[in-house]
């Protein structure tokens, strides 16, 4: 017995074993918060846009656990499509439906509102999830910088194209996906579409800042409505969203930098959670204009407050969608 207790008093095992259970404490405590309430969501039809894969999908499961119908918005159908099958295979649940939604096109945003009407009369909660990050310069296809094109632009037809049914189907909930990045941020309201100069990590921090001043100015033109608009930070999550990051493509990266960070990495289920907390919490019912960060509410930067670019903001994207909304003219 003694032999057995000095064998594992031995530095060799006892250092390893203590370091090995601190990296799991650490990894365990930065999944931050955990939404647990039980909710039946039968009968309720979502929206996830970027569903196919991280963060997004993740979210889609979870909806599809309890029983809501789920429409899984991507631009790549046949990820998506299997991430539908994915998602029926875990959860026997048969209502997920996978729909084409390229945010990078207008048409295709016009084409996929279209058709989701056609197919449904109710809509009780749109998650603006997807989203890309750091991308080298890029236009969309109607000639907008492509982190505000499709982070910010995109999810603002879609929403407001959306309007009516989500109004209809009252109560009911909008959730859109920001970032912490969005404190580095500030609108460059005589370049916002990065015409004179880009900066790939500059425009990315402005696009998350403009879902916050959307996300707020949408909550005030809905009051009344029994539609709520909140926003979230999801934590620092372990998905592909830094494909287009240059940094994380090299070899320092994937066998040096990013195993020593693991531990500080939030799974994609756990970057889900508090996406799945706004969507769903019965408490949010009437919680609207908020900003949250691992299912708690959190302090936005004093430039997502800033009301008067807030207008300026929506204004651009209105002229920029050719959208003319009752909303609009509030």
């Amino acid at each position: 017995m003694c032999t057995f207790i000095d064998c594992l008093l031995s530095p060799l095992i006892l250092w390893p074993a203590i370091i090995g259970v601190g990296i799991y404490l650490l990894k365990d405590y930065m999944q931050g918060g955990q939404f647990k309430k039980v909710t039946d969501e039968t009968g309720k039809v979502f929206i996830v846009t970027g569903a196919n894969t991280g963060i997004g999908k993740e979210t889609a499961l979870e909806i599809a656990r309890r029983g809501g119908t789920v429409y899984l918005a991507c631009r790549d159908m046949n990820r998506c499509e299997k991430a539908r099958k994915d998602i029926i295979k875990e959860t026997n649940n048969q209502n997920i439906f996978s729909r084409e939604l390229d945010l990078s096109s207008l048409e295709s945003i016009r084409e996929f509102a279209a058709g989701f009407k056609k197919e449904q009369s109710r809509l009780d909660v749109l998650i603006n999830n997807a989203g890309v990050m750091r991308c080298p310069k890029t236009l969309t296809k109607d000639g907008f910088e492509l982190q505000l094109g499709v982070n910010h632009i995109g999810h603002f037809l879609l929403t407001n194209l959306l309007l009516d049914v989500l109004k209809k189907s009252a109560p009911s909930r909008i959730v859109v996906v920001s970032s912490l990045a969005h404190t580095r941020g500030t609108m460059n309201v005589d370049d916002l579409n990065s015409e004179k100069s880009y900066d790939e990590g500059l425009a990315y921090s402005q696009s998350k800042l403009a879902n916050i001043l959307f996300s707020r100015e949408l909550a005030k033109r809905l009051e009344g409505t029994g539609v709520t608009v909140n926003s979230l930070h999801p934590g620092v999550v372990d998905t592909e969203l830094t494909r287009n990051w240059a940094f994380f493509q090299t070899n320092f990266v994937k066998f040096f930098f990013k195993p020593m960070i693991w531990p500080l990495l939030k799974t994609p289920k756990s970057g889900a959670q508090t996406s799945i907390y706004a969507a769903l919490d019965p408490e949010l019912k009437e919680v609207t204009g908020v900003y949250f960060s691992d299912c708690k509410p959190k302090a936005v930067a004093p430039a997502a407050l800033d009301d008067k670019v807030g207008k300026f903001l929506w204004a651009e994207s209105e002229k920029w969608t050719g959208l003319a909304t009752p909303a609009s003219k509030n």
